[in-house]
């Protein structure tokens, strides 16, 4: 017997669920809208405008009193595993010089953002993008967004390989089947693109338990679609690229010994939202839910979202992610659903290797005698400025080599398949334009930050994000050097509104706009993010961040053990702690270590072996620490 899905009834809806089941599958009143002469949408035409990829801003440095304001359109695209074919990078390249504001952005979610777009000339850029290989279609929205996957090329490693195949895959079976998309923007013609796999067709229309509605132009979604944004990830066993913890779903690709891929772990319930002063809502990390055969996957995603579809919140948006159906329900109610939709229980969740942050950053084999070169791009923002011309070198590499791209997680850019021979012409672009491709050149607390972009065009920023986090990151750098602390890293991470866009609450050191110019402190991620942060200070002006920070930092430099991190220093100790010896600490008074005349610690040097710095090198790479920490651990379990 077919069942057919069933909300739970009685239930009261918020206004955008009106919205939504009276747009005819996201198609009214947009429509109608971009027809009008006007330069922006109505609420509700904006509500469904974002399914399609775009949100209406203004920008708020040209607000004049008594005009109207200076409306734009922000369009995000959908690049499953972060992948942007060379035809496409160059159609947004131009498409940002001809519409835009003359940069483009690499979101959290790897995608990329074009800022400035007028309403005029939001149709001829988004059929711009479809008709070279992308898609803006459930970049926002009440839906599955972009599924992410780690960025690395590695051709010789299967289980990597088997997480690009199941992101474009997941992307596939959850991606919108409303004809809206085209009608509206290609006037109908249905785009070039590449065929989906039969399974995946398959699983979209089977069911016997619930999780489809038959007959449907949306079967899976229906036409409310879903209760909130639903975000997945897939990776591999031990990277955490992705941030695994802050998505709704995350599967771990698992293979046998011989590397064929015979299932994966799942994780649920991680979400970054919240709001300020409303403790009904938080941040939250993902759950373990079990571990499903590759042959039933697709039928196990069908069941999370219709669990989350058919039971999340609809009357109060703020608590309508699938964190707090988790968070209601616990994980073993939502489990117990879960299973009721997929028509079978769940395997236990398998063990796995410790989690690892990876950026990738410079040049690196990929497995098959190819290259790949990992960029760091500041705050995500490609731009020409001055002496640094990061667009105008993408542009040129990718014209003269047409090269695939992968965007990260952390807002930077890989290129991949780089023949050997190609390195010197590529670095010397890069070169000539002022980009540094030396990951060890650029300064580490910059290299693991992260910041939204916040004003002026965010419509829900408190305050600034973006434009300031350069010069807060030069005065913390500033404060660590006179206190003798020069060489410490940490993750940073910074959004002018409490929506969590950078993930700052999963951060070393959290800054979260909460009033203009000043910022709730959230301490306690860790370097690898597989710990949520919490708020220590409520609202810091910027303007008392060294007094703030100062007994912080020399606490931990006074008591941290080896290998200690400061967000694994800020749990360990614990905020009692922390605020105690603040209370006590009088600014200006540590001297720290013994010192140079310059106020730095005094580093003594010793010689090795060009053996044996090569794998000490190596080592201080793959374990995330200095080579100096390395050899002082060393020396002290062999003395």
């Amino acid at each position: 017997m077919v069942n057919t899905p069933v909300r739970p009834q009685n239930q009261k809806i918020s206004k955008l669920e009106g919205i939504k089941e009276r747009s005819n599958n996201l198609r009214e009143p947009l429509v109608t809208e971009l027809l009008e002469e006007t330069t922006h949408f109505s609420e509700a035409a904006l509500q469904i405008l974002k399914f399609h990829g775009s949100y209406q801003q203004d920008n708020r440095d040209n607000r004049v009193k008594g005009q109207e304001k200076d409306y734009q359109m922000m369009l995000r695209t959908r690049n499953p595993g972060g992948f942007i074919p060379p035809e496409l990078y160059l159609t947004l390249d131009r498409l940002s010089d001809e519409y835009g504001n003359h940069t483009l952005r690499v979101t959290t979610r790897q995608g990329f953002q074009v800022h400035g777009i007028l309403k005029k000339n939001l149709k001829a850029t988004v059929s711009a993008i479809v008709r070279n290989m992308g898609s803006t279609l459930g970049a926002c929205g009440d839906l599955n967004r972009n599924v992410m996957a780690p960025p690395a090329p590695y051709k010789n490693r299967a289980d990597y390989q088997y997480a690009w195949e199941y992101a474009d895959r997941i992307a596939d079976l959850l991606r919108p089947q409303t004809g809206a998309y085209y009608e509206i923007w290609l006037d109908g013609e249905k785009a070039i693109s590449g065929e989906e796999a039969p399974e995946v067709k398959a699983a979209r229309q089977r069911n016997g338990t619930g999780t489809i509605f038959h007959d449907a132009e949306e079967p899976i979604y229906g036409q409310h679609y879903m209760p909130r944004k639903f975000k997945c990830s897939v990776t591999v066993p031990g990277d955490n690229s992705i941030d695994l913890y802050t998505q709704d779903v995350t599967l771990v690709v698992m293979t046998d010994a011989q590397g064929e891929l015979e299932g994966f772990n799942v994780l649920v319930g991680g979400g970054m939202g919240r709001t300020h002063n409303k403790e009904e809502t938080f941040a939250r990390i993902a759950d373990e839910l079990g571990y499903v055969e590759k042959g039933d996957v697709y039928e196990l995603m069908k069941a999370i979202v219709a669990t989350q579809r058919d039971y999340g919140d609809r009357a109060n948006r703020r608590h309508a992610r699938m964190k707090y159906l988790i968070h209601d329900w616990g994980i073993e109610k939502f489990r117990a659903k879960v299973e009721d939709y997929f028509g079978k229980s769940l395997s236990p969740y398998k063990s796995l290797p410790a989690w690892k942050y990876e950026d990738y950053l410079g040049w690196n084999e990929q497995g098959d005698g190819k290259l790949f070169l990992g960029l760091s791009i500041e705050n995500g923002r490609v731009k020409d400025e001055g002496d640094f011309r990061l667009k105008t070198a993408l542009k040129a590499i990718v014209e003269q080599f047409q090269l695939p791209m992968r965007l990260t997680a952390n807002h930077n850019l890989i290129f991949y398949d780089i023949d050997p021979k190609s390195k010197a012409t590529i670095q010397g672009l890069l070169d000539e334009n002022g980009v540094a491709t030396n990951p060890d050149a650029i300064a580490p607390l910059t290299r693991y930050a992260m910041a939204c972009p916040a004003l002026p065009t965010c419509g829900l920023a408190i305050t600034e994000s973006e434009r300031v986090i350069p010069g807060i990151i030069d005065r913390i750098q500033a404060l660590l050097d006179k206190l003798g602390m020069g060489d410490e890293k940490f993750v940073i991470r910074m959004t002018g509104c409490p929506n969590g866009c950078a993930r700052p609450y999963m951060a070393e050191l959290g800054f979260v706009g909460s009033a203009v110019e000043s910022y709730q402190i959230w301490l306690g991620g860790t370097p690898h993010q597989t710990t949520l942060a919490r708020p220590y200070v409520q609202r810091l002006p910027i303007a008392d961040l060294e007094t703030f920070l100062e007994p912080l930092f020399v606490y931990f430099d006074r008591e941290k053990k080896s290998g200690e991190s400061f967000g694994e220093f800020c749990n360990r100790v614990g905020f009692d702690a922390l605020r105690e010896f603040s209370g006590n600490y009088q600014i200006g008074s540590y001297k720290g270590a013994k010192r140079s005349a310059k106020g730095r610690k005094i580093r003594y040097r010793i010689g090795v072996r060009d053996d044996l710095y090569d794998r000490l090198k190596d080592m201080s790479r793959d374990r995330g620490k200095s080579m100096t920490d390395l050899v002082a651990e060393a020396l002290e379990a062999h003395l």
